[in-house]
Formats: C-alpha cells, sequence, structure tokens
C-alpha cells in the first residue's frame, strides 16, 4: 500500500460519502477507466492466445473430424471476437457505473443458471461442465486475491454511501468478471470443448492478473483520501482465523479438482473435490473451529464432540438398522398424498440427525460431529433425493418409492465415494434408469401395472437385500434394462404402426385436397349440369386422389386425368355452329374412353357405368341438336348412382370458407417470436411432455413424428399408442396455457448435480 505524502490529496471522506455527489461520480468514472482499460488489454491477450491453442490441438487431433471442429472453432472466434469483447466490456461498465443505486443481485452473481423448470428441462451435460469450470476458476481466485479484493470492496462501500459492496456484488471481482464473460461467450456457437480452453485462457490472462487492477485502485482511492490508513486483512466471524483457512484450503481443493488439462481442455469428471470445497465454503461461519480439525457440525453450531468420530463401519451399521426399520414399515403406498410428500421431505431432511442418534444408540454416546468428507457425503446424499422430491419429471407415484431409496444410496456412497463423479457407476445409471422409466409413467399407459410393479421390486430389493455388496446394483441395472429392451420392442412396434396409419391418413388428406383443388380451379365460374358436376366432383375426384396415390403426380395417369377434367368441362359450353359441334363431336370418343377407365378405376359396376353414359349420350344430342331418343329431361339430371357417393370436393370449399376464423385466432395468441412458437419449433422426436386439463388427468406423452406434410406433432404413450396430434400452433398455445410442459431430456443424475451446485453456490441457501 502506498504511503499517502502529500496531505492536500487527502480530503475528510467520513465513514461514507454522499452517492449522489459529484465526488463520488469523479471517482467511479477513475476507477471504471482504470478497469476498463486493463481489462480490455487482458482480454484482447487472452483472445490473441485463442488462435494459437486451437492450432497447436489441430494438429495433434486423432483424426480429420476431431482437426475439423478445432479449425471450425477457430474461424467463428475470428468471426465474434468482437461481438464478445463488446458485451462483457460493456456489462462491466454498466455494473460499476449503477454501484451507488443498491439493487437486487446482478444475474452475474449465480456461478449456474437458474433452476426454475424450463432453464432445468433445457440443462444439457456440457452446462454442468461449464458451471464447474466458472465455479473452479472463482474459488481459485477468491482466494488467492481475498487480500487486495477486500481493500476495494471497502473503499468502494464508502465512496457508495455505506452500501455493502462485497465479493458478489463487485463488478470487478473475479465471479462477477467471471459470469459476464460466460454470458458475453453465449455469442458464440462453437461448443463446450472450445468454450472450456477459451475459459482456461480467460483465467490465465484476465483472472490471474487481477492483482495489478486491485492494487491501481486501491492506490486511486487511497490517493483521494478514501480510507487510506485501511489494513488489507479480512475479518472473518472467527478470532482463531480457521474459517477463513477452511475456505482457502476448500477454494484451492475446488481448483485442483476441475483443472482443466492443456491439451483437450477438458475438465475431468470427479466432482467431489468441487462439491466438498463447495460444502466447506458454505459450513466455515457456521462450524468456526471445527473445520481446523477436519470434523463438522452436524449437531449445530457450537457443539463439542462427545467422542471419536463415527467410523465409515459405524455410519454403514447404523444406516444399516435405519434400512431395516423403512423395509419392515410394511409395502411401499400405491400413491402419495400431500401428507406422504410432506413426510418423504422432512425424512430426507432428518436423516442427518437420525444417523447420528442410531450411531449413539449403538455405541452407547451420540457423537455431535461426523468427519467433514462423511457429513458432505450425507448433504450431498440428501440434496440428491430433495432434488428427487421436486423434479417435476416424474410422477408423484414414482417420487413416492424413489424417494425410499435414500439411505440404501447413502451407504453406496459412503462404500464407493465415486459414485457421484462416474457417469457409468451402475448405482448411479440404475437410479438414472428407473427415473428414465418413470418419466414416460401415467396410470393410462400402465393399466396392467407392469412399470409400476416393476420399480416397485427393485425399489424393496435394494431395500431388503442391500448390505454392502455393491454388484446387487449391477444385477438390477441388467434386470431393468431386460425389462426395457422388452417393452421397447412392443412400444417401438405399436409406435410404428400409429406413425404409418397417421401418414397414411395425411397422405390420403393431402390427395383429397389437391384432387379436389384442381377440380376446383379448372370449374372456375363455370355452371355446369347437375350431372357432369356429379361425376367430377364424386367418381372422378375419387379417381384423381387414387391416382395421386398410386401414381404421383408426375405421372402421365395423372397428367391424362387432369386432362379429362379440361375436355369435360369445355364439352358442356353451346354447340351453336358447325365448328363447335364438329370440335365435340371429336372429342366425345376420348371423353367416354377416359370415362369407362376412370370409373372402373374406383370400383363403379359395369351396369352403373353403361347408364351413366347413356345419360351423357342423350346430353351431348341435346348439345349437337340432334332428336332425343330418351325422355325429354333425363340427360340434365343428376344420375342416381352419382348422388349416392360422397361428394370430395365440397368439404374443401368449406375448409377454405372458414380460413380467417378460429383457427387464426389461435396462431394470433401465441406470436411467431414468443418463448412457446421458439420450443415448439426445438422439439425432436423422443422429446417427453407433461399434458393436462380441467376434463382430464395428466397424461405423459413422447414425441414420436413431425409430418413432413402437415407439420402436425404425433404424441404417443410409453405403449407406443397415439395420446395425441397437433398443429405447431396448436401445441404453442398449450405450452403458453401451462396445458403442455416439456419435460427434461438428460439424466436425472446430472440434472441433480447442476441444481445442486447452483444451489451450493447461491449464499442465501445455505448447505443443510
Amino acid at each position: 500500500m502506498n504511503e499517502v505524502s502529500d496531505s492536500s490529496k487527502i480530503v475528510n471522506l467520513g465513514p461514507r460519502l454522499d452517492p449522489s455527489s459529484e465526488r463520488v461520480g469523479e471517482l467511479l468514472n477513475a476507477v471504471r477507466a482504470i478497469a476498463n482499460r486493463r481489462l480490455q488489454q487482458w482480454v484482447n491477450n487472452t483472445f490473441e492466445q485463442v488462435d494459437d491453442a486451437l492450432f497447436d490441438l489441430a494438429e495433434k487431433a486423432e483424426n480429420n473430424a476431431a482437426q475439423m471442429h478445432y479449425f471450425d472453432g477457430m474461424r467463428d472466434v475470428r468471426k465474434r471476437r468482437p461481438l464478445v469483447e463488446r458485451h462483457f466490456l460493456a456489462a462491466i461498465n454498466r455494473e460499476l457505473g449503477e454501484l451507488t443505486h443498491p439493487k437486487s443481485p446482478s444475474a452475474f452473481a449465480s456461478p449456474t443458471p437458474s433452476n426454475n423448470g424450463v432453464e432445468l428441462s433445457l440443462v444439457a451435460d456440457n452446462e454442468l461442465e461449464e458451471s464447474l469450470a466458472i465455479t473452479s476458476m472463482i474459488s481459485k481466485n477468491d482466494s488467492r486475491l481475498s487480500r487486495d479484493l477486500f481493500a476495494v470492496n471497502q473503499r468502494l462501500s464508502v465512496i457508495c454511501g455505506g452500501h455493502k459492496i462485497d465479493d458478489a456484488s463487485n463488478p470487478v471481482a473475479p465471479a462477477f468478471l467471471s459470469q459476464a464473460f460466460r454470458q458475453a461467450l453465449r455469442e458464440l456457437t462453437a461448443d463446450m470443448r472450445v468454450k472450456l480452453i477459451i475459459y482456461k485462457l480467460f483465467d490465465r490472462y484476465v483472472l490471474s492478473s487481477l492483482e495489478e487492477l486491485y492494487q491501481e485502485i486501491n492506490d486511486e482511492l487511497v490517493d483521494a483520501g478514501v480510507l487510506p490508513q485501511l489494513r488489507h486483512e479480512l475479518v472473518r466471524g472467527n478470532s482463531h482465523g480457521r474459517t477463513s483457512t477452511a475456505k482457502a484450503s476448500g477454494d484451492e481443493a475446488a481448483a485442483r479438482s476441475v483443472a482443466t488439462t492443456e491439451e483437450s481442455g477438458e475438465i475431468p469428471n470427479d466432482l467431489l473435490q468441487t462439491l466438498h470445497a463447495l460444502f466447506s465454503a458454505r459450513r466455515a461461519p457456521a462450524t468456526g473451529a471445527g473445520f481446523g480439525n477436519g470434523t463438522s457440525g452436524v449437531g449445530g453450531a457450537g457443539s463439542t464432540p462427545t467422542g471419536p468420530l463415527p467410523s465409515a463401519h459405524e455410519l454403514l451399521g447404523a444406516l444399516s438398522v435405519l434400512q431395516s426399520q423403512i423395509a419392515s414399515a410394511g409395502p411401499l403406498p400405491q400413491t402419495m398424498s400431500d401428507h406422504d410428500a410432506a413426510d418423504l421431505s422432512r425424512e430426507v431432511m432428518q436423516l442427518k440427525a437420525q444417523l447420528l442418534n442410531q450411531v449413539g444408540a449403538l455405541r452407547g454416546e451420540r457423537p455431535s460431529h461426523v468427519a467433514t468428507i462423511d457429513e458432505d457425503t450425507i448433504d450431498l446424499v440428501g440434496m440428491l433425493f430433495e432434488f428427487i422430491l421436486e423434479d417435476r419429471n416424474l410422477p408423484a407415484e414414482m417420487q413416492v418409492m424413489l424417494a425410499r431409496l435414500q439411505i440404501p444410496y447413502l451407504k453406496a456412497a459412503i462404500l464407493d465415494r465415486k459414485m457421484f463423479a462416474h457417469r457409468q457407476h451402475p448405482a448411479r445409471r440404475l437410479l438414472d434408469g428407473l427415473a428414465e422409466q418413470a418419466k414416460g409413467w401415467s396410470e393410462e399407459s400402465d393399466r396392467d401395472r407392469r412399470l409400476h410393479e416393476k420399480v416397485k421390486v427393485i425399489v424393496e430389493k435394494l431395500l431388503h437385500e442391500f448390505d454392502d455388496d455393491m454388484s446387487i446394483f449391477d444385477r438390477l441395472l441388467v434386470d431393468l434394462q431386460q425389462f426395457h429392451d422388452v417393452n421397447k420392442r412392443r412400444s417401438e412396434l405399436a409406435e410404428q404402426r400409429v406413425a404409418e396409419s397417421t401418414r397414411g391418413r395425411e397422405k390420403l388428406e393431402q390427395a383429397r385436397r389437391r384432387a379436389a383443388r384442381e377440380i376446383i380451379d379448372r370449374i372456375g365460374q363455370h355452371q355446369l349440369p347437375p350431372l357432369v358436376h356429379g361425376v367430377l366432383a364424386r367418381a372422378w375426384a375419387n379417381h384423381l386422389v387414387l391416382t395421386l396415390l398410386r401414381q404421383g403426380e408426375a405421372s402421365n395417369e395423372f397428367r391424362s386425368a387432369l386432362h379429362f377434367v379440361d375436355d369435360f368441362i369445355a364439352s358442356t359450353r353451346l354447340a351453336n355452329d358447325a365448328e363447335s359441334r364438329k370440335l365435340l363431336r371429336e372429342m366425345l370418343p376420348g371423353i367416354e374412353r377416359s370415362l369407362r377407365l376412370g370409373l372402373a378405376n374406383v370400383a363403379f359396376q359395369e351396369q352403373d357405368i353403361e347408364r351413366l353414359l347413356g345419360q351423357l349420350h342423350a346430353y351431348y344430342r341435346q348439345q349437337l341438336g340432334e332428336t332425343l331418343d330418351e325422355p325429354e329431361g333425363v340427360p340434365v339430371e343428376e344420375d342416381t348412382v352419382m348422388r349416392t357417393m360422397p361428394d370430395t370436393i365440397q368439404p374443401i370449399v368449406d375448409q377454405d370458407a372458414k380460413v380467417g376464423t378460429s383457427h387464426d385466432v389461435d396462431s394470433v395468441m401465441v406470436p411467431l417470436d414468443s418463448p412457446e412458437w421458439h420450443q415448439v419449433q426445438a422439439l425432436q422426436p423422443g422429446t417427453w411432455l407433461e399434458f393436462s386439463n380441467t376434463d382430464q388427468a395428466m397424461e405423459r406423452a413422447k414425441l414420436s413424428w413431425i409430418s413432413p406434410m402437415t407439420g402436425r406433432y404425433l404424441f404417443v404413450n410409453r405403449r407406443g399408442l397415439k395420446v395425441a396430434d397437433y398443429a405447431p400452433e396448436e401445441l404453442a398455445v398449450l405450452l403458453a396455457d401451462g396445458h403442455a410442459i416439456v419435460l427434461a431430456a438428460n439424466a436425472l443424475f446430472d440434472r441433480a448435480m447442476s441444481s445442486i451446485v447452483g444451489r451450493l453456490s447461491q449464499p442465501e441457501n445455505p448447505a443443510q
């Protein structure tokens, strides 16, 4: 810290300044100018290194596809770099300018995205990796920079009128800078592997240089007389300083656990170190000196250990007792009421205390502490099952069964602490598999209770049979997979039949509309005799439909059928001179020949064809002015056979008349730029949704097929049976009204880990 040598520069600021004063504006502008200059230089250095890093990786790539991946990333960064830099610096400048106006925490303050239902349903695996990369950078640099940053916070608090500035709200703190950079990187289309490399370079060239920024800001404010005698010492809630030590060591562990490699930019999948660091940082203010001894206060802040810490063997023994109590409590309930849900939630949160009570009963005295790593595991499993009880992806009936697995999974986590880190761990895959099966469950789709019974059997086997043999998870996983494979084959066959049936109906409807439109367009304003109109609107329209379906619109048969329509309509024009009568006589043989073939194609009986042709002969003689042998008036009446056939073109006319009414009203209700509309456009086959309305129970259905002809979305249940089909605008309305909800596609464990990291990173939500 520089000494203040010129007393004329010192201004008596007191403990705080008026935020609206001109002096405050000058000081903040000075801080902003310093930050802008330094950060602009460092971010520029970061991106200058990206090209070289990606090029080196491309040269070392094991195949052409991987090489092109890095080259594509280079092109994307070159193209969008100015936009990323501009957004990043603008965010920091904006927040520095608003420091004097206290407001709710910035969106940048959280290392993870919001955990609301919509966002959570969209969180993918790489979202978790990105969150951990951010968490690692923040943890490591918060610890390293704590002394200088503490001084910056205190001085900014003074010039902001006493409004507290801390690490979370300071725009130049590692947390804020990392999150602002994360938001700016959303401008890139490159995938997560490229972004992880950029994060590492950002850590190296920006965050690692922040001492210089803090030193310059402190010097500037000291020269202005802001807390010139402040010593750069952190004030913690523990006189022994052990809390600070614990947090620092926890941060270092987090940094080690998710440090990226130079070559690949990948984050190791072992999350335990990071999670332990986050738990340690969260408990530090409450547990005080306990961390210095490597213990954690399960019994509450300030409690004193009453004996040796419980060993893993003791914890497993106590859990086995609790597990046997649950297993002997009777069969699992079939449904879950609100009361049951509340009881389950309490059980999940109270397991820690119950465990310590049971250890006390076994050893004769109740310990008040467990080893830190054991409490982290207990809390982590507890948060996992809290997530299960809150997960909208799971029907309530499935939540009540899966929630009973908390103790078996806590035992598994103590026996093998890598369960949370390895995606292929059998226990993790089993829970993911159960949740995936449960996602599509509903009363309607499981009338035979096969799926419900399978989940129940697996849960009960774990409760009754799992002691310390982890191979049970492999056996149950195989059992679940076999069940899934059998049901998948059945559902796929049913789903294929539904899709084919729907596709066939759509083709038929499309062909009917095309045939009707061709006839309507050719008739135009002509007033046709009833007989001729009946032939075209009924028999010949059906012939056009069959020709379209069998030969297609590019076939000679379809073109000939349309040519007949033109000739047939032309034959009704008045033949009032010799030339027109000559033309009509030349057309009639072709008309008769085509009509015979067409009527036979739509299964007309021979006698009906002859009767119709006889009526047409009489009509044409009338047109030609020849003597009639038939009773007068017969040719111009519609044939009896024609009247018994359905009119193909009239429904199309009726539908066209409705354009602009209710269908368009629904479209207007959800604008094309609305989130719901974009959500519909992003849906892919295989996505599950939950549908509900006031008349029916909730139904879960999978998007099976999107029609290439009509764009309609076909939904089936887990048995492959049709639930509904919607036009895109209809589905958007359901989403907007809350009558349809998109369920998350990624695995339960991944969603839970993302949620847990988010919760632990929020200071207002302390760990249990």
